[in-house]
């Protein structure tokens, strides 16, 4: 039995010190948004598959209507088949129609609303391990770690809240960050709360027992 618990004892030190080793990265906690700020990455939404548009031409109602976004991120139009969208943002992909359709129409005004709201992958937050509902979450404006842990329902009983890791790319180079979701949701302390970006990645694992 001694030889069991040694073992036992080893591995859980093992693992503490891969911990410790890999927690070098912090984020600062989240920034206060009042009702007046604007985002502190200026965010704008960006068309993807799934999305529901609204695109409306001046004077132009038989080439105006609703599209869905095919998964290659494409639509048809009544005058042109395959427009590229995903990716885009609403105002741009208004331009870039009107560069279309003027082949076809008269200096065209085109206005482009999305109704139905999916994406792109890119843009999507996910949360994959120990969390009660783990899932992918569409990015919203301002969103921070416990908006996120909100929206999967919180954190299972086997979690290992505070050995939670979060993944965040930026152009060709990875980060790694420790956050403190045990601290956060469990116990109150709202400084372990950090912002959020589009494409982050929350891994949280199960606790040694």
């Amino acid at each position: 039995m001694k030889t069991i618990r040694t073992a036992q004892l080893l591995v859980v030190t093992l693992f503490t010190l891969i911990g410790t080793a890999c927690s070098t990265n912090t984020l600062p906690p989240a920034t206060t948004h009042s009702s007046l700020t604007t985002s502190i990455d200026n965010y704008n939404y960006l068309i993807g598959p799934g999305d529901t548009l609204s695109i409306f031409v001046w004077r132009n109602p038989e080439v105006s209507g609703s599209f869905i976004v095919r998964p290659d991120g494409k639509i048809t139009t009544s005058l042109v088949e395959d427009v590229d969208v995903s990716g885009k943002t609403p105002t741009q992909l208004a331009r870039d129609i009107e560069v279309i359709l003027g082949k076809f129409i008269r200096d065209p005004i085109v206005t482009v609303s999305v109704t139905g709201f999916s994406g792109p992958f890119s843009e999507q937050v996910r949360v994959v391990g120990e969390a009660a509902n783990p899932q992918a979450i569409n990015y919203k404006e301002n969103m921070t770690l416990l908006d996120l842990m909100i929206a999967v329902g919180g954190l299972t009983e086997f979690a290992a809240g505070d050995n939670a890791k979060l993944i965040r790319v930026s152009g060709n180079k990875q980060q790694e960050y420790s956050v403190q979701l045990d601290s956060l949701i469990k116990e109150g302390d709202i400084s372990q709360n950090v912002d959020i970006l589009p494409g982050d990645i929350l891994i949280i694992p199960e606790a040694w027992f």
